[in-house]
């Protein structure tokens, strides 16, 4: 049965906002050691902080720009949209792992828990993406092909970009994070590519 996307966009925007708020558990100090050096050496914690949280943000944006296109849901992409937040909400115990063994024994293992799970989001983007819009499925009557064009653009990258991230940790697993945040990065202008959306083509 089709129905609108008010439901869909408000329960994920409080599982995009819970698992933002999660992350600031990776941070952790004990009591009796200088202070000023433990919070020196959490740099690990703050990168993996800022990365994810950065990524998670950029993806509620583009989530909710694509819901806008969006006219009504089915039973399948609401099941899809939920196998999204289910990535969306373990990211922070892959982040927690990171902040916890980048520069340590088992920093390896840590990022590639964290690479790995940015893959099966991206692709879990992916598919819900081309659901909605595969013969204009569930996208909205008014929406032009050139603002579906704009979307695939913007998402056509992910897969790629965090499958080599995946592949980077086996070798340099802070490399990985690196360029796990530079990734997250470039999808911050992603919005430019939407806006390109209402040129004809």
């Amino acid at each position: 049965m089709e129905q609108g996307t008010v439901r869909l966009e408000t329960f994920s925007d409080g599982v995009f906002a819970i698992a933002a708020t999660l992350l600031v558990l990776e941070f952790s100090v004990s009591s009796g050691r200088d202070l000023g050096d433990q919070l020196v050496h959490l740099w690990p914690a703050y990168l993996a902080y800022a990365t994810t949280f950065v990524t998670i943000g950029i993806i509620w944006m583009n989530h909710h720009h694509t819901v806008s296109l969006i006219d009504h849901t089915d039973r399948t992409m609401l099941f899809i949209n939920n196998l999204l937040l289910l990535t969306i909400a373990f990211l922070p115990f892959p982040t927690k792992l990171v902040a916890d063994y980048l520069q340590k024994d088992g920093e390896q293992s840590a990022t590639l828990a964290y690479a790995a799970t940015f893959v099966v989001m991206a692709t879990l983007h992916q598919v819900w993406w081309q659901y909605a819009r595969r013969n204009r499925r569930l996208i909205a009557d008014g929406v032009t092909d050139a603002a579906l064009r704009a979307v695939d653009r913007a998402y056509t990258p992910g897969i790629l970009l965090y499958g080599i991230v995946l592949v980077l940790a086996f070798f340099s697993p802070l490399a990985a994070v690196f360029l796990t945040f530079a990734i997250a990065a470039f999808y911050l202008p992603s919005a430019a590519l939407f806006d390109r959306g209402g040129e004809p083509g």
